[in-house]
């Protein structure tokens, strides 16, 4: 691939990285006013036991260089975070950044193996039915999926336990990511098919994929590679799968990993779900900003992923 191929490419990543700085900044402003005007504070965290008086609190506050002021006190963060450091979590004294990492890992893992689960379900259903049309077997399975994605996963969610626990007998009473048992794989794997079935991605994947690939097999250029005895897959695997896909991911990021807080509660998975969780309701300001920013990392990214693709199945896009 020449050189000036990558151009297109290029200048939709530079744009998107700006942009990318641009929301991260009003991300972490907008996220931590909302923690500074929240009632409560992490110095009355660090006065438990004792009488939070406003003297205590502005005593903690001095011993901890803290700013008053709002502004100064985001300032300060944001300088210290521009260098890489995201402060120290109050209730365990150690760095957010490293934590943040570790369970926002898990988390990641979480999220693409569900991705893969709902995409080996749908992408199926959708081709067929795109394919053949309403017939008596497109139609049934594009009700199962609807049906499937109407389900809570955290009804799903207990329902799997119950069954596994009390039916199989298979998980301990504390269960969770790193089991040493024998059947640790299935720890692992369920919270994933929970979240690919229940989070309610599968009915729009679906819909959306058979709309985009029927639309494509109508076009001018399909029915020429069909007369011509070319493989109509192969001509309408960019526009007609390729970029639907990328697509409908990149939009339920944010849903997914709604979903994903819900699952790790369920199952005790230990990602960014469960300690965003516990820093609420520790007041944990420094760890809920680390996770808000990771959180819009992960949604930049597919957004970003989303973008790419579409740029360089048509070039002429990175010009809009």
């Amino acid at each position: 691939m020449k050189l000036a191929s990558y151009r297109p490419i290029a200048l939709v990543l530079a744009r998107e990285l700006l942009i990318t700085g641009l929301l991260l900044f009003g991300v972490s402003l907008v996220v931590f006013t909302i923690l500074y005007l929240a009632p409560g504070d992490p110095f009355s965290l660090l006065l438990e036991g004792q009488m939070p008086t406003e003297e205590a609190r502005a005593g903690i506050r001095e011993a901890m260089g803290v700013p008053k002021a709002w502004y100064a006190q985001y300032l300060s963060w944001l300088g210290h975070m521009l260098r890489g450091d995201f402060g120290t979590s109050v209730r365990t004294g150690l760095p957010v950044l490293a934590e943040t990492l570790r369970v926002g890992f898990n988390t990641l893992v979480l999220t693409l193996g569900s991705m893969l689960v709902t995409l080996l379900i749908a992408v199926p259903i959708a081709l067929y039915a795109a394919v053949r049309g309403t017939n008596w077997l497109s139609w049934p399975l594009t009700m199962l999926a609807y049906l499937v994605s109407a389900l809570p996963v955290f009804w799903l969610g207990y329902i799997v336990l119950y069954v596994f626990m009390h039916k199989f007998g298979l998980f301990p009473l504390a269960f969770g990511f790193a089991s040493s048992q024998k059947l640790s794989w299935l720890y692992f794997l369920l919270p994933v098919l929970v979240l690919g079935v229940g989070s309610g991605t599968i009915s729009e994947v679906v819909r959306y994929l058979r709309e985009e690939m029927g639309r494509v097999m109508e076009e001018d250029y399909i029915r020429t590679a069909r007369a011509k005895g070319a493989s109509v897959w192969r001509h309408a695997f960019k526009e007609g799968f390729l970029i639907p896909v990328t697509e409908i991911i990149a939009a339920k990021i944010p849903f997914i990993l709604g979903g994903a807080v819900i699952v790790e509660q369920v199952f005790n998975w230990p990602g960014m779900g469960r300690m965003a969780w516990q820093a609420a309701q520790d007041r944990d300001f420094p760890v809920i900003m680390g996770i808000a920013i990771l959180a819009a990392v992960f949604v930049r990214c597919g957004t970003l992923l989303q973008r790419v693709v579409y740029v360089a199945v048509n070039p002429r896009a990175s010009k809009e």
